[in-house]
């Protein structure tokens, strides 16, 4: 078996009364693009943190390329951290900041100069190497910050959330080059965020995090058709949870059951019974928020394909039926058997 790039064993991380981090078990694949995902405060930033040598755990050990690297220093790992803010030298030119951890290790200058053009390259900034940060684009100053952590040539590149300050159209632009990026250079990706999109889009695994803990681990496709919890359903997406009575009325049984809004379907009749209480036009699709007659307010996504929604807005306070394939409908765990299965 392939030694992992990282592996984490029985991770904990308090602060005074406060435990950021519960207890985690992981194991990231060389050359993995790996991303962990979830809410503020659910510990994933504080993992990140450990694995660079920011913050000593509490309990348990961080291994990089199976070398217990818990205890030393982040300058004695072989990883290195890309912020949210860049932290780029604003009186540096593009080569200049790419260069500077070359130029701290003693790195000869023809050879340093020859690395960093080869890492500006990586990231497609060819001929802005005279360039000051501040005459760039948030897009390109987030490339600089990666070339500058990717000229040291480490094992591991930690991200911790770098598209956060861009907006949504340069984000979606750069979530699609990191990943050409990561695959050209063929190094581990640790990649921290909060945005579920931007981590199903790039990513090989995703860990989902909740209070400190890893709710579950898998391919984007896992995680999102096969949500292990209620919590990582409800935060991978938009779901719909069917329990008790409505279980029983919908399904056919009792418990917890999950159905994604694109999974259903509007139909003229013989689906399942409801009323519109609201049509929501979102550009590319529309949202129907719909009280189903079992009790249930559920969620259904619907591509426009029309040349114009009118008709569809003209549904609000309409009954309608629903629709949906048995096979869509996924049967979540309990939490004791979360527990039990830990």
């Amino acid at each position: 078996m392939d030694t992992p790039a990282i592996k984490l064993s029985g991770l904990r991380k308090s602060f005074g009364a406060v435990e950021a981090v519960a207890g985690i078990d992981l194991e990231i694949a060389d050359g993995e693009f790996f991303s962990m995902l979830g809410p503020s405060g659910s510990g994933k930033t504080t993992v990140l943190r450990m694995i660079a040598g920011f913050e000593t755990p509490t309990a348990g050990t961080v291994a990089l390329g199976g070398r217990d690297v818990t205890r030393l220093a982040p300058f004695e790992r072989d990883v290195n951290t890309v912020f949210q803010d860049y932290a780029l030298f604003p009186h540096m030119s593009v080569l200049e900041n790419v260069e500077y951890g070359l130029k701290v290790r003693k790195v000869a200058r023809k050879e340093r100069r020859a690395r960093a053009l080869d890492a500006l390259s990586s990231v497609r900034l060819e001929g802005f190497e005279a360039r000051k940060p501040g005459a760039m684009s948030g897009g390109q100053r987030q490339r600089v910050a990666l070339a500058r952590a990717l000229v040291n040539r480490p094992k591991v590149l930690l991200l911790d959330e770098p598209l956060g300050a861009l907006d949504l159209k340069l984000r979606e632009q750069m979530q699609v080059e990191l990943k050409e990026i990561q695959r050209d250079v063929g190094i581990t990706f640790v990649f921290v965020t909060h945005d579920q999109d931007e981590a199903l889009t790039m990513s090989d695994r995703v860990a989902v995090f909740d209070d400190g803990r890893i709710a579950q681990v898998g391919t984007p496709e896992e995680v999102y058709e096969q949500p292990a919890t209620p919590f990582v359903a409800g935060f991978v997406g938009t779901s719909n949870l069917l329990t008790g009575s409505v279980s029983e009325a919908l399904v056919g049984k009792k418990g917890t059951y999950s159905i994604r809004p694109e999974k259903i379907s509007l139909v003229a009749d013989g689906g399942v019974p409801g009323t519109v209480a609201e049509v929501i036009y979102a550009g590319p699709v529309t949202r129907f928020v719909v009280d189903l007659d079992a009790g249930a307010r559920v969620t259904v996504v619907e591509q426009n394909q029309r040349t114009s929604s009118a008709a569809l807005t003209e549904l609000r306070g309409k009954p309608v039926h629903l629709s949906w394939r048995s096979e869509h409908v996924i049967e979540i765990p309990s939490a004791k058997e979360n527990i039990d299965a830990a």
